[in-house]
């Protein structure tokens, strides 16, 4: 199956995502995400407005939000590779359906990454109606790493990739610890799609400690309110210095917590299995956050660069898909003991 069209139809679909993942936040990062205020055009056409007729009508008809066009030609790449990746995932599952009969198929994961799919245009397009409202970015966000986990997961899957004869020492306990150190990251990815969405990243302009305090003034029920209502134009953000403080306080306790705990997961298959093939795995999780952590500081220090912070949401993405993998390779093992009757 590793041969197969829908191993390497889900490998490009997965490279894709990454890379939406990363244009996303590049879009966002750089106050791009209303550049086109309509959904799912700009201004009313496929493309952006570009000749003189077009641009007096695009701004006759958004007064508030005149055209500009570097702004929009971001949002519309962003829309187009969306777009793209919608066709290649709904390809996907056309083809898993048609590959039903044939053992080892994947089948319900493909279609319920068709439904993600959906349901992450609908949050595209509340993200540009509802006026970047915090609680649908960071849905988004997780939606786009949810995308990008299941294809990496489906790929890892069909091309039984890294499942050897090594793998036969892991035990059940590794499952759990895995799903935990998952857990972990999850939310701490969350933490991060609340702090940028609310436009927290440099609340706290220094590093290690924020504003000289290791534990300054913040308002902690005005930062983590999750609803306010619809029509409120969230660009720029909407909370007092307090309030920004608080998310970004909570973003690096996450820091920590995910820190402690990916270190102590990864150490723990570099040094316990008797198993190569995760000793390796275990190396590269704790490479992706190492990089990850160092990543996030450089963008307090540097005061949001948007290279590095674009590189800080990629960094995230890598350190997801090395999880993922870890996992493949633990939940793999059983099924490849079963195989070689063990």
């Amino acid at each position: 199956m590793r041969d197969s069209w829908f191993f390497r139809l889900a490998a490009f679909a997965t490279v894709l995502t990454f890379g939406l993942v990363v244009l996303g936040a590049y879009v966002r990062l750089s106050d791009a995400g209303l550049g086109c205020p309509d959904w799912p055009g700009c201004y009313g056409h496929w493309k952006v407005p570009d000749q003189a007729a077009h641009l007096s009508a695009a701004n006759e008809a958004y007064p508030e939000r005149q055209v500009e066009p570097a702004k929009a030609w971001k949002e519309m790449a962003h829309r187009y590779v969306a777009g793209t990746l919608g066709l290649l995932v709904l390809a996907l599952a056309i083809l898993a359906w048609r590959r039903r009969r044939i053992p080892g198929q994947l089948v319900l994961l493909p279609v319920v990454l068709l439904i993600l799919i959906i349901f992450q245009s609908l949050l595209g397009m509340l993200t540009v109606t509802w006026l970047l409202k915090p609680l649908i970015v960071m849905g988004h966000l997780l939606g786009g790493m949810a995308t990008l986990a299941l294809l990496a997961w489906i790929t890892l899957r069909t091309g039984g990739l890294g499942i050897g004869s090594d793998t036969s020492s892991i035990g059940g306990a590794w499952r759990w610890l895995a799903f935990g150190a998952l857990t972990v990251l999850v939310v701490q990815i969350a933490l991060g799609g609340w702090t940028s969405s609310n436009y927290a990243a440099l609340a706290c302009p220094d590093f290690p400690t924020c504003h000289g305090q290791w534990w300054p003034e913040a308002d902690f029920d005005e930062g983590f309110i999750l609803w306010r209502g619809i029509g409120i134009d969230y660009e720029g953000g909407v909370l007092d210095n307090h309030g920004r403080v608080a998310i970004h306080l909570m973003h690096r306790l996450g820091a920590v917590i995910t820190s402690v705990v990916l270190i102590g997961f990864a150490l723990a298959l570099i040094l316990a299995p008797p198993c190569p093939v995760l000793r390796r795995a275990g190396a590269a999780l704790l490479g992706a956050l190492l990089l990850q952590v160092g990543l996030g500081i450089a963008t307090v220090v540097g005061h949001l660069p948007l290279p590095v912070a674009a590189a800080h949401n990629a960094g995230a993405a890598l350190l997801l898909i090395t999880l993922v993998g870890v996992i493949h390779l633990i939940v793999g093992a059983p099924e490849a003991r079963h195989r070689r009757g063990v």
